[in-house]
């Protein structure tokens, strides 16, 4: 472990992500073990950003000693590099006046943006791109490899103790001082250790919430450096996993909270906080496939992104009309095919949908994409009939079938599996239940997954499977008032049973259904 200097200007020395693009640029897309990068500048760059991440990638792994999967390749991770942090403000739409970046997970893709170049200076106490996109990353990878949920302020504090991350020549620094939390610790009294412990997060201020950020990085970093507090920590995540309320936890953990809260000033007060030092010759060289965007692609990929970061029936409308007349010019490339596919299907129009899946097909009988596609054309059809007829679910299962025997690992096509049952008004068959235990596993990061398999848990009387997959979803710092895992997870830990359960916090086995 080394030292590094709590002021030092840790961002402004940050490469990769942030640096500017080129005056010849073209659309790339960069394919590697766990992303598929999407970006317009010169080529050597965009291959920067992609080996960047794996390196982050790959850093986590080795700091949590998490093992590489070999379903991993089927569930990567994609960036999208815009061109400023205005664009990734009008990608987010409402409420993202002073969004920098986002990220989000879903069992139909996880997907992520962020600007190639920040508004203003890059100075130390700027919140850069690279350090929103490794905090969400990490976000990513943890969610999907940690078997203990973690409270609010833990897993936010995590997150930013690891997206600080440097990467020098011959080295990489883990919990570089969080520079752009450098006002709220300074200059803002925050929360007490009580108050980080006991949060609710249905009734936190927009103030407590920049708090959390800030003192959870703190309260991080100073549990996770020292190895007595480490203990201590490890030993609190327990109890709070068994149920205990959190401040009773960290009293039992920690011993007595205004003394934690001293000891974290007089840590916070230090002229340099520790950081660890890993030689990059302990990480895996990271591979990167590189390839220009095809011009149909590249005609398109504006619309893809739009359509990527979702949409509802009437903003997919002029989307459509403009992605319409492009894949008339591009019949014949399989991608282009595939992305107006799911642009109709958002927009309603099964028709538009049908054909364009069969164009990718007959190009590639290989697209799972395509095949998703149809699956959902005939799946929806057949609900807006009411079908009662077995044969016709039958057939609309039959495309997820056929993209399953392509990649087993394809985590949309197992829930859509499951879901399908839920849309014909039929019991889901053991074979759709562990569609939903697999598409949980894979893809945990979707929190509607995640409730899914709690519901279905919960009927079939595995409550605790139920709770370990609630509790994520209600310790999240995102779920926002109303969070209906947390309402479930208190009848739960209030001795109902499942059923029980359910009928108090209002919860429906519909709920568990996800068609879309």
């Amino acid at each position: 472990m080394q030292h590094w200097g709590r002021r030092a200007a840790v961002a402004a020395s940050m490469a990769a992500l942030v640096a500017a693009q080129p005056a010849r640029a073209e659309w790339f897309e960069a394919t590697s073990a766990h992303f598929v990068v999407y970006a317009d500048g010169g080529a050597e760059e965009v291959r920067r950003q992609a080996e960047q991440l794996e390196r982050f990638d790959s850093l986590i792994r080795y700091f949590n000693a998490i093992p590489a999967r070999e379903e991993d390749g089927s569930n990567r991770l994609t960036v999208y590099v815009v061109a400023n942090d205005a664009v990734v403000r009008r990608m987010f739409g409402a409420g993202g006046s002073n969004i920098a970046g986002f990220y989000q997970g879903r069992a139909s893709g996880s997907v992520a943006f962020t600007p190639a170049r920040s508004r203003g200076d890059s100075g130390a106490g700027t919140l850069q791109p690279q350090i929103v996109l490794f905090h969400e990353y990490a976000h990513h990878l943890m969610l999907a490899n940690t078997a203990i949920a973690v409270p609010a302020w833990y897993g936010e504090g995590y997150a930013e103790f690891l997206s600080t991350a440097r990467f020098d020549k011959d080295v990489v620094w883990v919990g570089a001082a969080a520079q752009h939390r450098a006002y709220e610790l300074l200059m803002q009294k925050g929360l007490s250790a009580e108050q980080l412990f006991s949060l609710d997060r249905a009734k936190m201020s927009e103030s407590q919430t920049s708090s959390l950020y800030a003192r959870g990085w703190l309260m991080t970093h100073y549990l996770t450096v020292d190895t007595d507090r480490r203990r201590q920590l490890n030993a609190y995540l327990l109890a709070v996993n068994a149920g205990k309320p959190g401040a009773e936890a960290a009293r039992a953990a920690f011993g007595d909270l205004r003394a934690l809260d001293t000891s974290l000033a007089a840590y916070l007060g230090k002229s340099t906080l520790p950081a660890y030092k890993i030689p990059l010759t302990r990480l895996p060289e990271p591979k990167v496939v590189l390839r220009p965007l095809r011009p149909g692609e590249k005609a398109m990929i504006g619309l893809r992104m739009r359509s990527d970061r979702g949409v509802n029936r009437d903003t997919a409308q002029p989307i459509l009309a403009q992605a319409v007349p492009i894949g008339e010019r591009y019949a014949d490339d399989p991608v282009v095919q595939g992305w107006l596919a799911e642009m109709a299907l958002d927009a309603g129009r099964h028709d538009l949908a049908d054909a364009a899946a069969d164009r990718a097909l007959a190009l590639d009988p290989k697209s799972a994409q395509a095949l998703v596609y149809k699956a959902q054309v005939h799946l929806r059809r057949a609900t807006a009939a009411k079908s009662r007829d077995p044969a016709v679910w039958k057939e609309a299962r039959g495309w997820l079938l056929r993209a399953n025997r392509l990649d087993p690992n394809d985590a949309y096509a197992l829930m859509l599996f499951y879901s399908s049952f839920g849309m014909a008004r039929a019991i889901p068959t053991d074979n759709a239940k562990a569609a939903l235990r697999r598409a949980h596993e894979l893809v945990p990061q979707d929190p509607g997954v995640g409730y899914a398999y709690a519901i279905q848990s919960l009927v079939d009387g595995r409550t605790d499977d139920a709770r370990g997959a609630l509790r994520p979803l209600a310790y999240s710092a995102h779920s926002g008032p109303g969070n209906p895992a947390a309402k479930l997870l208190v009848q739960l830990d209030a001795g109902k049973g499942g059923v029980a359960a359910m009928a108090a916090a209002g919860a429906t086995v519909e709920d568990a259904d996800q068609p879309e």
